[in-house]
């Protein structure tokens, strides 16, 4: 009989089990598999050359940090059962689930009207049946995954368990702090995880950190604020993504015209097809294509397509292959029509290209990020004698209103031609 209790390596936080055979089913589920073919930081490899960790590694890491934190509350005597604590971490192993290679690019290019969180619940759901058809879990009163997604939805009676799963402290947020600055190298983003959890406690079915752990709140505040201007929002990271965008939408465009690319099949369906969320369901062409698409089809098609007879298609995709990716300038206020006439009148006399093909070589994008919502849940803290407090307000360093202010940068992205 096959041992499903499973031990693995991991870099960041040592050995990490796999407990039972339901958590194993899961993740050897292609949906889940599929995870470790996409990079967690898509295109940030540009920067930063070590961060080719994989979502599935990520997801790994947030299943831990779960188990880690049902001990901690059980330890003080939050009741929790076998089945809530297997259900809780199966919920964070497949919070990404949903995600397309280069999430967001795909989202602004071959998908339309659909998110990758939407994407996750119809996966789990297919998930759920598939695991259902299996003869160990036919005597089910329920099926296997039905208590997960409702944590995932948040559905579940005990509002705490969806808080460890996305929240403003969340063990989600805790990992990739974590992971993405070991594997960048950036020191900025560690974040005291192991000390967070244990501090975690539940009042009124709500999560709460206890005042021994405030200082590691604002800890990981001011690391997630650095790593979003440092790693996940850098401007050469931006750039490249610009650029994918604009070799997507190319692509598209000629697709729609007939003109035939190499590409793998998954790739070629959405390209080739116009795919909105009305295509998405349980068991639909959309959702099998959609499974099969990973980073390696992206980039194998651009390799492909610097010898493509199309030359915005080909530059662009020389560019992206020898990183000679858009030069980033801060603008203190929008382009002008004139500069805009300005640039498409450079790009039309240096590159050879007709004048309605030059939108493809420059593109004006705001980048921002927040530190703290006012909307979503808060991160609240426990102080001995029975009272909680906002984070905001309970923080002797720092200012709320600096934490909820979304700052933003105006860039002019542009070919290097």
């Amino acid at each position: 009989m096959l041992n499903k209790h499973k031990i693995i390596n991991d870099p960041v936080f040592g050995f990490l089990n796999i407990p039972n055979d339901l958590l194993y089913d899961v993740l050897q589920h292609p949906y889940v598999q599929r995870l470790s073919r996409i990079r967690q930081l898509g295109l940030s490899y540009f920067v930063y050359p070590g961060a080719m960790h994989t979502r599935f590694l990520h997801s790994l890491g947030a299943m831990h940090l779960m188990q880690e934190a049902v001990a901690s509350l059980r330890s003080k005597g939050i009741s929790i059962s076998d089945s809530e604590a297997t259900s809780a971490m199966i919920a964070i192993l497949l919070h990404d689930i949903g995600h397309g290679p280069f999430s967001h690019v795909l989202e602004h290019t071959l998908v339309d009207g659909i998110t990758h969180e939407e994407i996750s619940l119809l996966m789990m759901e297919q998930i759920n049946l598939d695991l259902s058809s299996k003869s160990e879990q036919q005597l089910w009163t329920q099926r296997p995954l039905d208590e997960a997604i409702a944590i995932f939805r948040d559905k579940y009676p005990r509002h705490f368990f969806h808080q460890l799963i996305s929240s403003q402290l969340d063990v989600d947020r805790m990992d990739y702090l974590c992971r993405d600055s070991f594997f960048c190298g950036v020191q900025e983003g560690r974040v005291a995880s192991e000390r967070l959890i244990k501090m975690l406690n539940v009042v009124d079915d709500r999560l709460v950190v206890e005042y021994k752990g405030i200082y590691s709140v604002e800890k990981f505040l001011v690391a997630r604020r650095l790593m979003y201007w440092q790693v996940y929002l850098h401007k050469t990271s931006v750039a490249a993504e610009q650029l994918l965008i604009k070799i997507l939408s190319r692509a598209k465009e000629l697709a729609s015209r007939g003109v035939e690319l190499f590409c793998a099949p998954a790739l070629h369906y959405f390209l080739y097809n116009n795919i909105t969320a009305r295509e998405f369901s349980l068991g639909s062409e959309a959702m099998r294509q959609y499974a099969l698409l990973d980073d390696s089809d992206v980039l194998s098609a651009i390799k492909a397509w610097m010898s493509c007879p199309d030359r915005v298609l080909s530059l662009l995709c020389e560019a992206f292959n020898n990183r000679q990716l858009f030069r980033g300038r801060l603008l203190s206020e929008p382009l002008s029509e004139e500069n805009k006439r300005i640039l498409t009148a450079y790009y039309v006399d240096r590159l050879g290209i007709d004048k309605a093909d030059a939108h493809y070589f420059f593109v004006e994008h705001i980048t921002t990020s927040n530190t703290y919502s006012e909307k979503d849940d808060s991160i609240d803290i426990l102080y001995k004698d029975g009272t909680v407090r906002d984070i905001g307000t309970a923080s002797e360093i720092l200012d709320i209103k600096l934490l909820i202010r979304k700052p933003q940068r105006l860039y002019l992205y542009q070919f290097r031609g």
